[in-house]
């Protein structure tokens, strides 16, 4: 079973720069975007043999995620919890029959750390929401998580140290995840590895010299760590400030 996650940083601008043209090669069984910027009615994606669910965010040309399934889900949820909404339209939760898949695009501290309380408020929600679902059966937890986790997952990490998406706050709240009976899948497979990034900055020569962030994850329950077949990043893949990463499961050991 092939997933892919992917902040396409406004799905109607990623159409017209190729998006179609990885979907189809990549042939995921689960796809899930986020930043997608549109409202509903405004893009008609033309997916064949794929389910569509969509959470919209209610400010136009803002968030927004979606998840492209093969596989109907037995149930989809919009926020989190009790919660049948959340206003920016930053997580989509589809219930399968071996596991929940969550897809999230996690808020921005900002460049000043205005928004860095109300950050580190959905990280514990999550956190508790996530342990709530795992209780009943393994979770996949993929998105563009806003946090480079460790000194290896950010090019300059001296210099960063303190800014937005490198602070202690938001990185201990990646490490009590990891801690609590989960696994950052890429590093499961690569620990050790420098320079694989996700997003880069749109400065010039920036993304061809490789100076970026590993910010989107793939976080799945321990005890599917032996259904892990891989783990990658997929810098290659251009139409987006971020690259799309992919997990690999193997379908027939997620209820061993």
């Amino acid at each position: 079973m092939k997933l892919v996650s992917w902040n396409v940083n406004g799905i109607r601008a990623c159409v017209r720069k190729g998006f179609l043209d990885y979907f189809e090669e990549i042939d995921a069984d689960i796809f899930c975007i986020q930043e997608s910027k549109v409202q509903a009615g405004q893009i008609d994606l033309d997916l064949k043999g794929y389910h569509q669910f969509w959470n919209y965010a209610e400010r136009k040309g803002y968030s927004g995620t979606a998840v492209f399934t093969k596989v109907k889900p037995i149930n989809v949820r919009y926020g989190v919890g009790s919660e049948d909404s959340e206003i920016e339209g930053r997580i989509l939760t589809l219930e399968y029959e071996d596991f929940y898949l969550v897809n999230v695009y996690t808020p921005n501290a900002k460049r000043d750390l205005t928004r860095l309380e109300e950050r580190l408020e959905w990280e514990d929600k999550l956190f508790e929401y996530l342990r709530e679902l795992d209780a009943s059966k393994p979770v996949i937890y993929c998105g563009d998580l806003n946090v480079a986790h460790e000194d290896i997952d950010i090019r300059n990490f001296k210099t960063n140290k303190g800014n937005s998406g490198f602070t202690v706050e938001e990185r201990s709240k990646m490490t009590r995840i990891l801690s609590n009976g989960f696994i950052d899948t890429l590093r499961y497979f690569h620990p050790d590895t420098e320079g694989i990034y996700t997003w880069w900055s749109y400065m010039k020569t920036v993304r061809e010299r490789n100076i970026g962030w590993r910010i989107d994850y793939f976080i799945v329950s321990e005890r599917l760590k032996n259904a892990l077949v891989q783990s990658v990043a997929h810098p290659d893949v251009m139409g987006s400030d971020h690259c799309p990463i992919m997990l690999e499961l193997d379908a027939e050991l997620l209820n061993s």
